[in-house]
């Protein structure tokens, strides 16, 4: 039996489980390198029985998973991936399992990325790298600033409370936000226009969709208060890349930090790598100790139930 373990980036899938669990003659087949050609990547995967992906890294298709006859159970990280086609894998007798996920570590990436930026960290940063010291710019304090947060779910939730510990003002808009979720969590619910009008800093925590995809389009961005920074740790393509690109260059905003994008691994030649006053981290928001630890082992769990026909956290159970 063949169980492969997709885009291990870091090459540390192996070292949060104990995978010795496994029965004997299982072989666990550990692919650190993203496989973009689905051809290359249905020949390398071969007969695996087993697949375990990290959401959303690689799609998981009807196409791939015909060329994959042997599969019969597919395991995720997290209890959602709209990378996997779920109707697929229904029609294919496949089952699909996923984990839990500890949600402050996203959160803490987007309030370090906002610290950053508030403070004017990246220029800062480069003066002191080019052998240089204060350069002629002061950062800005939070206390008493005003947070725009776009979704307001776990994740808006906690970045809410980090940022009124701050002493920020807090205003949030999603399309089915209502008052009585914006008064529960403590703040205030706007339209769209209103908090792209008002935020000093904007953070998106809403999840990628035909809705959502091209949200912040370069008339949104036009909209933003003059000098606001712009976050974006929950999916690349709600941010129209080039529109945030000419902002920034502009002067219109003063900062992003941009954990996500539309296509990962980043390529090197991506414009957004050469933008002014950007903090880019490589999609890290998730990437922490406890949460390695939490994917893993209940990966190792998921298939070892699946193995005994006793199958846990299936989705769409």
């Amino acid at each position: 039996m063949k169980i492969g373990i997709l885009d291990d980036y870091q090459d540390l899938a192996r070292s949060y489980a104990d995978w010795d669990r496994l029965p004997p003659g299982a072989e666990l087949v550990v692919m650190t390198q993203n496989i973009p050609d689905p051809d290359a990547l249905a020949a390398r995967l071969g007969d695996i029985e087993i697949l375990c992906v990290m959401r959303e890294r690689t799609p998981i298709t009807d196409g791939l998973m015909q060329r994959l006859p042997g599969l019969r159970l597919i395991v995720t990280t997290g209890m959602w991936n709209a990378a996997v086609d779920m109707a697929a894998a229904r029609a294919r007798g496949i089952t699909v399992c996923g984990t839990g996920g500890p949600g402050h570590p996203t959160a803490e990436l987007t309030f370090t990325l906002l610290l950053m930026l508030a403070r004017r960290m990246p220029r800062q940063m480069a003066a002191l790298a080019s052998g240089g010291w204060q350069p002629p710019e002061i950062g800005q304090s939070l206390a008493g600033a005003t947070l725009g947060l776009i979704g307001l779910g776990k994740l808006g939730a906690r970045v809410a409370g980090y940022a009124r510990a701050f002493g920020m003002n807090v205003v949030a808009w999603s399309a089915n936000l209502t008052d009585e979720r914006a008064a529960e969590v403590g703040v205030k619910r706007v339209s769209f226009e209103e908090l792209l009008g008002v935020s000093d800093h904007v953070s998106v925590h809403v999840r990628l969709s035909e809705r959502t995809e091209g949200l912040l389009d370069a008339a949104a961005i036009s909209r933003m208060k003059p000098g606001a920074t712009l976050i974006n740790t929950s999916r690349g393509p709600i941010i129209d890349v080039p529109a945030m690109i000419a902002a920034l260059e502009s002067g219109a905003l003063s900062g992003a930090g941009i954990d996500v994008y539309a296509h990962e691994p980043l390529p090197a030649d991506d414009p957004i790598r050469k933008a002014p006053n950007v903090i880019l981290t490589p999609h890290v928001g998730y990437v922490s100790h406890d949460t390695w630890q939490m994917f893993h082992t209940q990966m190792l769990e998921n298939i070892l139930g699946f193995l005994d026909g006793n199958p846990v956290r299936v989705i769409g159970d």
